[in-house]
């Protein structure tokens, strides 16, 4: 994933894409354009017009209409898995209620959305008028109270005064959340020509962001000293790798250990499989074979950016005890029953960890004396029915590191699972919210945001009926270059 802003070096020189000078729809149209985003998604209404045609003269973002909002919301989300960060527009209250099941979804993956609305008319706010789309009282709030609980930052522009400050703090405070944020625009400003628009607006700068020294050093120290006396210790990666930017350092941290790797489920498609210590999936009872008897029986663990919710632990039935556990989060670290260190970000800690850490493969050696290989689906006969494994033993063959997974709730959890992903090979799902349908929406944005991936969407009959027949343009964007498989079978 690659997002175009200065992170903690000299700001560049302002971009020269070009738009309409001068106005607020033309400097919103840019700064997505200089954060990497090239393609909106949005579903047209009468309150947001006039900014869509903003976005449309904008030559470097490409409009890309959907049928129905809560699937535009899930194709940003798609998209911010690709590429880092996603962005939809809607239209007021009845659009912006109906996207916002999306956002929360994206809210809950740590995804950077950013949700625009065509709002109320300035002109319309403190008259006690009531307007249509909304549910008939002349409160115009409704909508961002909803929004309030499911994104990290609401900006609500109904004035051209602070608007450039109210657009550039949302955009940015997404950036640095790595959580969706809430734009209302309203839908007579974008094309009033403003002074404070009337040059290239200067790319975003995000300060890096350091740990607290001490905390780090006695953080390190003590997860050191827990590991270092452990036999037979594991790694288990948790899904706030993501979040975190930590990907780089959790390798650097695994090759100074010398550990097994295992991930929680919701981790899958963040630690390459393809590493030499790389095991399986740890998902308490239903772990991959013999993963789940390596983990819990080791005698230290440290899970990196772990959810310990009802699913991944299996009902709350996970063998794993505190004493022995390293909890890293991405800006804490806990180290068994001992101190909880606060400001000190994930990938500092694992760089810094690397370093002070004596090899041990105990625990591997211990999963290779006991691994037995997966039994090889027996040979489909002519007229028989098809049946899982013989399906994902095809499914398996087409992965590459030309390809990517997109897995949908339910049945496809599990049978995802189980895909060995090769190098380079793209996997998403969404299981901390879980929402039926998302993978249709999800599939079109993560498909245009990595045009050199074949995306495969494994996707159960009950769920694509969900969000197709509201999202035909689905199968054009697919067309020729992507697979829908039907899973429920």
């Amino acid at each position: 994933m690659e997002v175009n802003y200065a992170v903690g070096a000299a700001a560049q020189p302002p971009s020269t894409v070009s738009s309409t000078s001068g106005t607020l729809g033309g400097h919103l149209a840019r700064r997505l354009v200089q954060i990497g985003v090239n393609d909106v998604f949005s579903v047209p209404g009468d309150f947001n017009l006039t900014l869509l045609d903003h976005l449309i003269a904008e030559p470097s973002l490409n409009l890309i209409g959907c049928c129905n909002e809560l699937n535009a919301g899930y194709a940003a989300d798609g998209y911010a898995r690709a590429k880092g960060v996603g962005a939809c527009v809607v239209t007021f209250t009845v659009g912006g209620l109906s996207v916002l099941n999306a956002i929360a979804g994206a809210y809950s993956e740590g995804l950077p959305v950013i949700c625009i609305v065509g709002g109320p008319n300035s002109n319309d706010y403190g008259t006690n008028r009531i307007l249509h789309h909304t549910i008939g009282l002349p409160d115009f709030t409704q909508e961002l109270q909803c929004f309030r609980t499911v994104t990290c930052f609401q900006a609500v522009v109904n004035n051209l005064e602070d608007a450039h400050e109210q657009i550039d703090t949302a955009i940015s405070t997404a950036l640095k959340e790595s959580k969706p944020v809430y734009i209302s625009i309203s839908c007579n400003l974008p094309a009033i020509p403003h002074p404070t628009f009337s040059r290239e607006p200067v790319p975003f700068f995000l300060p890096p962001i350091s740990s607290n020294p001490l905390g780090l050093e006695a953080a390190v120290d003590e997860t050191a000293k827990l590991l270092n006396k452990a036999v037979k210790p594991v790694i288990v990666a948790g899904c706030k790798l993501r979040v975190a930017k930590a990907q780089k350092a959790f390798l650097e941290f695994a090759n100074a250990s010398g550990y097994p790797i295992a991930i929680m489920p919701s981790a899958k498609g963040l630690v390459p499989e393809h590493h030499p210590n790389f095991i399986g999936t740890y998902w308490g009872a239903v772990s991959t074979n013999f993963v789940g008897e390596i983990v819990e029986s080791a005698d230290a663990y440290i899970f990196v950016g772990p959810i310990f919710n009802d699913y991944s632990s299996v009902g709350y039935s996970l063998l794993i005890k505190k004493e022995k556990l390293v909890n890293v989060q991405p800006n804490r670290v806990t180290v068994g029953n001992g101190p909880s260190l606060g400001w000190v970000f994930m990938a500092d800690f694992l760089s810094a960890l690397a370093k002070k850490l004596k090899k041990n493969s105990t625990a591997l050696e211990n999963y290779q004396r006991i691994f037995v290989p997966s039994g090889v689906p027996l040979k489909y006969e002519k007229d028989e029915p098809l049946r899982v494994n013989i399906l994902f033993k095809h499914i398996q063959e087409m992965l590459s590191g030309d390809t990517a997974v997109i897995a949908e709730t339910g049945d496809s959890w599990f049978n995802c699972q189980k895909l060995r992903l090769p190098e380079n090979c793209g996997y998403e799902f969404q299981m901390q919210y879980g929402s039926i349908g998302w993978s249709v929406g999800a599939t079109l944005g993560y498909a245009q945001a990595a045009k050199d991936k074949r995306v495969i969407a494994c996707i159960g009959d009950g769920s694509f009926q969900v969000s197709y027949n509201a999202c035909p343009l689905f199968v054009n964007a697919l067309t020729g270059y992507k697979l829908y498989l039907d899973l429920n079978i």
